[in-house]
Order: structure tokens, then C-alpha cells, then sequence
């Protein structure tokens, strides 16, 4: 039985599918553009009743997804590089605030995920209308100008986190010159390097991975991710058990960085509310929480229960890899923790082991970058198939293994991929930039909608204690996206003064 192809799937969603003709085959949402018919419908069809079996509640082909694949999926997108920079931003903090701010986040972006799993449903949480995105669960239950204002901030992250995860993947390839270029040169050689090579090859790849066509098709990817980012997370760790070792003790103080030694009161307030935002941007992964809910099996149990329990190991494990290689990392460095514990050259040896690490974090970074790019591309070729639902271009495909080749795909995606490519190079600072759309979207995608909808979907008594405690968690965290996005402005004022494109 042939496969239906991902584009119409995808427009399944955007446009009712009008009635079937009596005699069509139950494969009819493939490349002749039409519509796939209702599951209850195609099983009542002469000769196909064993549709209903390769079909889910809403017409589309059965999902695959499991606990296990949506755990990855999530750590994936959850344990990229930004857990190298913890150590700096618990430098910031101190060991009283840094450790304390780290497990607040991760409890509010761990129950803020758990509303929001319950809402990918509109009604009954095993039978209720499916939302397939962010953005179609808030228009399911707030609709209105919301909807556009959660589009806008959703993809403006999204785009934001590729053009970042490109940056950050030619510093590690970069950084793998230097580390052999120091070891046979000495540390005094400063070694120095472009990074616009990298960043070339980086795209290159991710060209090719982007033709798989949808998060069922990139199960695999993510779990090479998971374990990758859990390989370069162990590394730093270790060398920062050795670095703490090697001084006899602990560095770092209670109370974060001193006034004095290079660090002004302005700087030391700006570099505090930036690394609010840093831990805040490492844990964030609400923007593609219901995509990946859309890939869970049909209940029993329920997605939402299932999702909840992926989100639970999630952030339970990255947590504990956050909190080890942050505070091991500023405890080997304490005040001078450089900004990554793997590329900053905080360690110079052994060299073939900083190596590996950062090998593991190109390996991750071209997982998490099609992790975090799928709700994009999904979201334009929806619009794509239904304004043209019998365009050839767009919905004649060739599969490949869990490639999906169409002209219009291949032309879009790549088109894509060069452009967040070239991004990078003509803003080699842009993690800044990608730092400050975190800071901004932390409270409206992890917090403010998750709790809106679920008090729309609950139907939660305005003025109960429940309201209450729902509205104060989400005015607290408004307050600390506005600081923390006040502090990358800084950080990204201060980049533009020495700006030079393809400085890289």
C-alpha cells in the first residue's frame, strides 16, 4: 500500500477534506493532489476495509511515535551547546543564585509543558479535534490576533535557533583546527581561523537532511542527537572534575562576580540578567512541544499522558547534566569560566579528547537544527498545498529510504538553508541575536499561552486560587524574559561597535 506523501498530509490539516468519490482508492492523497478521504469513510468502501488500519482518527497514516522517540526528540532539542556556556552563567550568579535558578527554570519549563501537552487536543483528550501545531492549538482555544502574535514569535525563535546552531557548529568544527594547531604550536600560537568555510559545510549538510520530510521520517536523527549531546555533556564534565581536582578545590564564590578586575557595576548587572536568559534559552523547547506531540501513537494511553512522561525523563536527565557540567565547569574555573567550556579553550589538553567533544557537537547540532527547522518547513508547504492542492511541482515526490524528493521541496528547503547560512556568516555575533529571541520567547510560548489555554480548555474560574497561582507564574516570568532580553540587547550593542561581516 503506497504511502500518502508528507505535503498532502501536511494539507489534510489546513482544509476539510470534501466527501470521497464512492469508488476511490484509499492511497488518494498522494501526488494526483487529491484529498485523503475520512478513516471511518474508507473503511466503509468496497474492498478496503482494512484502511482503518494504516489510518489514524483524523485520515492520516498512523503515527509511529513512542515514549522513547518523543524523549529524544525533546532532549534533542533541549541539551544543545548552550549547556557549555552554564558555567559561564552560573559565574555570573554565584553558587547560591546559579544552581537555585537552574532548577527554577527547569520547574517551570518541566509544569508549563505539561499544560501545553494537555491542549494538543481540543476536547476529549483521547477523541477531542487534533491540534497539529503551536499555533493551530491556539487557535483552537484562543483564536483571534493571538494566533498571529503566537506565529510570529514561534518562527521568528525558530529562525533565530537555526541561524545560531549554524554558528555554533563552525565554532566546534573551528575549534577542532585549533586544538591540534595548540597542541603541535604551543598555547602562545594564537591559531586563529575563518569560520565561513565551516559554516558552508554545515549547510551543505543540512541541504540533504532537509529533505526528510517530517519528524516521523527523523526519529533516528534524534536519538544519534541524544546520544551525541550526551557524549560532549560527559566530556566537559570529566574535564572539569580533572580542572577542579588539579587546583585542590573548589573556585567560585556565593555571591557571582565581584566589581573590579575588568567588571564594571553596569556590566555586572548586564552580564546577570543575560545569563537569566541564557539558562531560560537552554531549557526552552515549548515552540515545537505539540509538533512533537503529533508524532505519538493514537491512546491508548492518551498522547497528552505519554507526553507528559516524556517531558518528565526530559527534563529530569537534562537537568542533572546541566546542573553537573555548570557547576563543575565554574568550580574548575570560577570567575574566569570562559563563555563555552569546549570551544573557549578553558582546556588545552588532551587534545584528541576535546576533539571528540566537539565532533559530538557538530553531530548534535545537524540533528537539533532539523529538530527545530521541521515546524518551518511544515508550516510553509501547508500553505503551499493548499493554495495549489493539484500542482505536480509541489506534490509529486520520489522517496528515497526516509527521503522524501519533490521539486518543490528540494527548491524551498535548500533555499531555506542557504539563507539562515549566509545569516551567519554576515553575523558572526548573531548567538547574541539568537540569545535575545530566546529571552523574548521564553514567556510567551513556554508560559503565557500554555497557561492561557489551559485555563480556556479547563475552563479554570477566573478569580479561584488555581487562576491565581497560574496568572502570578505567568507575570513573574514576563518580568523575567524583560530582563533577561534587557541584557542580550547589551550584549548585542556591544557586538555592533567591532561588527565586520564575514569577521567569523
Amino acid at each position: 500500500m503506497r504511502r500518502q506523501s508528507s505535503l498532502a498530509r501536511s494539507y489534510s490539516s489546513v482544509a476539510p477534506a470534501p466527501a470521497p468519490a464512492p469508488a476511490s482508492p484509499p492511497h488518494n492523497g498522494g501526488a494526483n493532489g487529491k484529498h485523503l478521504a475520512p478513516p471511518m469513510e474508507v473503511a466503509a468502501e468496497a474492498g478496503n476495509a482494512c484502511a482503518a488500519e494504516w489510518l489514524d482518527d483524523d485520515g492520516r497514516p498512523r503515527r509511529k511515535g513512542t515514549f522513547w522517540t518523543a524523549s529524544a526528540h525533546i532532549i534533542t532539542a533541549v541539551i544543545g551547546s548552550g549547556v557549555l556556556s552554564l558555567a559561564w552563567a552560573i559565574a555570573q550568579l554565584g553558587w547560591v543564585a546559579g544552581p537555585s535558578a537552574m532548577l527554577l527554570f527547569a520547574f517551570v519549563t518541566y509544569y508549563t509543558a505539561t499544560l501545553l501537552a494537555e491542549c494538543y487536543r481540543t476536547g476529549d483528550p483521547d477523541t477531542g479535534k487534533r491540534n497539529y501545531t503551536y499555533m493551530d492549538a491556539v487557535r483552537s482555544n484562543l483564536g483571534g490576533k493571538k494566533v498571529v502574535f503566537c506565529g510570529v514569535i514561534q518562527y521568528a525563535n525558530l529562525v533565530g535557533v537555526a541561524i545560531g546552531y549554524t554558528i555554533a557548529s563552525s565554532i566546534s568544527m573551528k575549534a577542532i583546527r585549533r586544538a591540534g594547531c595548540f597542541h603541535t604550536h604551543g598555547h602562545d600560537d594564537p591559531c586563529k581561523s575563518s569560520s565561513t568555510p565551516y559554516m558552508i559545510l554545515f549547510g551543505v549538510v543540512q541541504i540533504l537532511f532537509s529533505q526528510i520530510p517530517d519528524f516521523d521520517e527523523i526519529w533516528w536523527l534524534s536519538i544519534v542527537a541524544a546520544v551525541m549531546s550526551f557524549t560532549y555533556s560527559a566530556i566537559g564534565l570529566s574535564l572539569g572534575i580533572a580542572q577542579t581536582a588539579s587546583n585542590g578545590g573548589f573556585k567560585g564564590t556565593l555571591t557571582s562576580i565581584s566589581f573590579g578586575a575588568g567588571v564594571t557595576s553596569t556590566q555586572k548587572i548586564w552580564h546577570t540578567l543575560q545569563a537569566f536568559g541564557d539558562i531560560a534559552f537552554a531549557y526552552s523547547f515549548s515552540n515545537i512541544l505539540i509538533e512533537i506531540q503529533d508524532t505519538i501513537k493514537a491512546p491508548p494511553p492518551s498522547e497528552s499522558k505519554v507526553m507528559q512522561k516524556a517531558t518528565r525523563l526530559s527534563v529530569a536527565t537534562t537537568t542533572v547534566f546541566y546542573m553537573l557540567c555548570g557547576c563543575m565547569g565554574y568550580a574548575a574555573f570560577g570567575d574566569n569560566a570562559p563563555d563555552n567550556l569546549l570551544t573557549g579553550f578553558g582546556f588545552y589538553e588532551p587534545f584528541w579528547l576535546l576533539d571528540v567533544a566537539n565532533i559530538a557537537i557538530v553531530v548534535h547540532l545537524v540533528g537539533a537544527y532539523q529538530v527545530f527547522c521541521q515546524p518551518i518547513f511544515a508550516f510553509v508547504e501547508r500553505r503551499a498545498a493548499a493554495a495549489w492542492p493539484d500542482s505536480a511541482f509541489i506534490s509529486r515526490e520520489l522517496r528515497v529510504g526516509p527521503f522524501a524528493l519533490s521539486v518543490f521541496r528540494l527548491t524551498w528547503r535548500s533555499s531555506f538553508v542557504c539563507v539562515t547560512t549566509v545569516v551567519a556568516m554576515l553575523l558572526p555575533f548573531f548567538g547574541d541575536v539568537a540569545g535575545l529571541l530566546g529571552a523574548i520567547s521564553f514567556w510567551p510560548l513556554t508560559v503565557y499561552f500554555p497557561v492561557e489555554m489551559y485555563v480556556k480548555q479547563r475552563r479554570v474560574p477566573r478569580g479561584s486560587p488555581r487562576w491565581i497561582s497560574l496568572q502570578t507564574l505567568s507575570f513573574t516570568c514576563l518580568l523575567v524574559s524583560i530582563a533577561a532580553a534587557a541584557g542580550s540587547i547589551a550584549d548585542v550593542v556591544d557586538a555592533l561597535k567591532v561588527y565586520r561581516p564575514f569577521s567569523g
